[in-house]
């Protein structure tokens, strides 16, 4: 049996195809989001599923999460984030007991308890500091693509403090920072590390090891290292960060 899970964030439209009897992953895919998320959604499954080839089976039941998943009204359920990433994370890394799940809009600390089940969580969905966006006002202020600010920021030899924790704010303080001669590694640097300072201060004192970090942000190199320099603790990526919500969706496919 072939299930489908959709996260449809604010920045990026992600799907997995999950088959039950070889208990795997057979396909996955993302997307750029857009107006029509209903349609974009919709096209990434049946593209996915069409890769499969001939004889494939048909996809039995499709789970909807993310910041427009009620908007993916083909689908059979929707669930939220929080439970499809403790989901997702449950398979790739059954031990874990604290969530750090970094998206384009929004952050999240969920904490799970022995058996994986979610028992608290915090979420940052009012403020960009903290967020993929941040990072996407620091590249067009520095002149450089998103993807390229891993690279950049192995460049820096001393990081430079970010004071302000508002997005808006602190683009300001970026400018004044380049026009003070601040070298722009040290200044995605600084990025990081504030980013990191809040998540940390909204994991608080009492963070629960294993740490698994999510989310498209985990792929940018650097955060990782950040978090875990914010936190005090081991901070381990999860295989495939950015479709850990998909993952989980598909997984709570079989159950509905």
């Amino acid at each position: 049996m072939i299930t489908a899970g959709i996260d449809a964030g604010s920045r990026t439209i992600k799907a997995v195809l999950w088959d039950s009897e070889k208990s795997a992953v057979v396909n996955s895919g993302a997307i750029d989001q857009g107006v029509e998320q209903r349609r974009l959604a919709g096209e990434l499954v049946e593209r996915l599923l069409s890769e499969l080839g001939a004889g494939r089976p048909p996809i039995a039941r499709t789970v909807a999460t993310g910041y427009g998943r009620n908007l993916i009204d083909f689908a059979d359920a929707r669930i939220t984030e929080i439970t499809c990433h403790a989901a997702g994370v449950a398979l790739v890394a059954p031990s874990t007991r604290t969530i750090i799940e970094i998206g384009g809009q929004d952050n999240k600390v969920i904490r799970l308890d022995e058996s994986g089940t979610v028992c608290d969580f915090d979420m940052n969905d009012r403020c960009a500091a903290g967020t993929g966006r941040f990072l996407e006002v620091v590249a067009t202020r520095l002149g450089v693509q998103l993807d390229e600010l891993g690279l950049l920021v192995q460049q820096s030899r001393c990081p430079t403090p970010i004071s302000s924790m508002c997005a808006v704010f602190a683009e300001t303080e970026i400018v004044g920072l380049l026009a003070g001669g601040r070298h722009p590694a040290d200044i995605v640097a600084g990025v990081q590390a504030a980013i990191s300072l809040r998540v940390s201060s909204m994991a608080g004192r009492n963070v629960v090891c294993p740490i698994c970090f999510t989310g498209g942000v985990a792929l940018v190199p650097g955060m990782a290292k950040a978090l875990q320099s914010a936190l005090g603790h081991p901070v381990a990526v999860a295989p495939h960060p950015l479709l850990t919500g998909a993952l989980g969706a598909a997984l709570l496919a079989l159950e509905i």
